[in-house]
């Protein structure tokens, strides 16, 4: 009974070849690539391109454990041994095959150039320092975050200075050495806060009035600013409601975070390829699998003819043996891994063409109003697969569609039901949520509350506390700073 039970236990396991097939179903197309590559490199019994035939080797296993090896050397077709100390890697290369054309998508682009904080100190030549207040302002440099900021007080900075540069200094000496890396590229960089962040941007502007406005805005007013109290800032200022406006637009066209406004930090440039593609031919919803995921590959010649020279001889060796049972784990490893990318494949079309024929009213009119409620169990039960699977699928691939480049997961979402007793998606309900804030008058936005009653006049009873959640998962600010003049 103990053996039974212990049997079953580990049966519900995943085997390790199981695990690597999950692995590559998650893996999108860039990521798959290089995984390929991987193999390719480990395994010189794998090679890409167009399938060649090759001789059955499952029989070559199954040899008699017992057979009596002798020291003779015997001479065969293939020299093994020299073989096996070949290390040449195949080349890599993919072939697209009945999939979708994808030539335009060959590299991803990485950010060249310096630092950004080398980018900044390269800029200090340009000022004369002394020998301590050059050595302050590379720290203050240095002290610069990705976003353009020094988030750090003078007195802090003394105290820094002291204790790790061994610099003895005043905060009037930083004070100074800061307002001429204020002055570096890109305008409003080593502010210490949004304020003098904007105020920096503004005063090397070209003066004019409202930029002059924009500037006593900023130095009296930035708390009234910032939230928006417009008729505080009207009274305060004396100005009219179009100066005001006009002083605001100066303001908007500011950079708020000159840090990310450089481009040549080290970071890598974001660059989505599409794992698939949808296109609408005759009426029709046409799906196709990007063919850098559809690899052409093969078992090697050279190591079937190995092993088809090992068989023909008439003694082996026990060395021969050995290496014949190498050769084959690397065959077998080949085979598998032909098989998987084979299974990964279908797996991946069959899931995107269950979730595009699920929602085949969006696919057709690209509104968002039209995505029916749907989770991950509703096509895992379509297609007969684990959640898991299908989770893998859309949680890591994209989808170049007529409206753009969509990530999958975003076609799944709770439902909800309206007055009329029907489910609908929840980001069918987040569609008009959006769409009523873009037709509120600007002069006084709606409430959550108000919302929540123009949604429940158009057929969709939610709370108003639902109604700030979606507002919120949908990165739009509270009324108050909606406003507008």
């Amino acid at each position: 009974m103990l053996k039974q039970q212990l049997n079953f236990k580990l049966s519900q396991k995943l085997s390790p070849q199981q695990i690597q097939l999950m692995k590559l179903i998650q893996l999108p197309t860039q990521a798959f690539e290089q995984r390929i590559k991987e193999e390719l490199e480990e395994n010189p019994a794998l090679e890409d391109g167009k399938e060649e035939k090759v001789d059955e080797y499952d029989d070559l296993g199954n040899e008699n454990s017992e057979d009596d090896y002798d020291n003779e050397t015997i001479e065969t077709e293939i020299d093994v041994d020299e073989y096996l100390s070949d290390d040449e890697i195949p080349n890599y290369r993919l072939q697209a095959n009945n999939y979708s054309p994808d030539d335009d998508d060959k590299q991803v682009p990485y950010a060249a150039g310096t630092s950004f904080t080398q980018h900044l100190k390269t800029q200090l030549s340009t000022f004369r320092f002394g020998d301590t207040e050059q050595e302050i302002a590379e720290f203050l440099v240095g002290s610069v975050d990705e976003s353009g900021y020094i988030r750090r007080t003078v007195q802090d900075i003394v105290d820094d200075l002291a204790f790790t540069q061994n610099i003895y200094t005043d905060e009037e000496t930083v004070e100074k050495v800061l307002n001429k890396v204020q002055k570096l590229d890109p305008a409003g960089v080593a502010a210490r806060n949004l304020e003098e962040c904007l105020l920096i941007q503004l005063r090397r502007k070209e003066p004019t009035k409202q930029v002059d406005l924009a500037i006593d805005i900023m130095e009296r007013s930035f708390d009234h600013f910032s939230k928006k109290h417009y008729t505080k800032l009207l009274t305060r200022h004396d100005i009219s409601e179009d100066e005001l406006r006009d002083a605001i637009e100066v303001i908007e066209h500011l950079n708020p975070k000159p840090g990310g406004a450089y481009s040549g930090n080290t970071r890598m440039v974001e660059h989505v390829i599409p794992d698939f593609t949808i296109k609408i031919e005759d009426g029709e919803l046409q799906l196709t699998l990007n063919g850098r995921n559809a690899p052409e590959m093969h078992i090697s010649r050279d190591y079937n003819n190995m092993l088809k020279g090992y068989k023909e001889s008439k003694e082996k060796t026990k060395a021969q043996k050995d290496a014949v049972m190498f050769i084959k784990q690397k065959l077998d490893a080949a085979k598998w891994f032909i098989e998987a990318i084979k299974q990964r494949q279908q797996t991946l079309m069959v899931t995107m063409s269950s979730i595009m024929n699920y929602q085949k009213e969006y696919f057709l009119s690209g509104d968002e109003r039209n995505l029916r409620p749907m989770i991950l169990k509703d096509i895992a039960d379509e297609i007969e697969m684990d959640v898991s699977t299908v989770s893998r699928v859309a949680n890591s691939k994209y989808v170049d569609t007529p409206y753009g480049t969509k990530l999958i997961k975003e076609f799944f979402s709770e439902s909800m039901t309206n007055d009329q007793g029907e489910e609908v998606s929840t980001r069918e309900i987040k569609k008009i949520l959006e769409m009523s804030i873009e037709e509120e008058n600007k002069r006084k936005p709606l409430t959550d509350e108000k919302l929540a009653k123009v949604l429940k006049d158009k057929g969709y009873p939610i709370a108003r506390r639902t109604v700030a959640k979606y507002r919120e998962q949908l990165d739009i600010p509270v009324a108050r700073l909606r406003k507008e003049i």
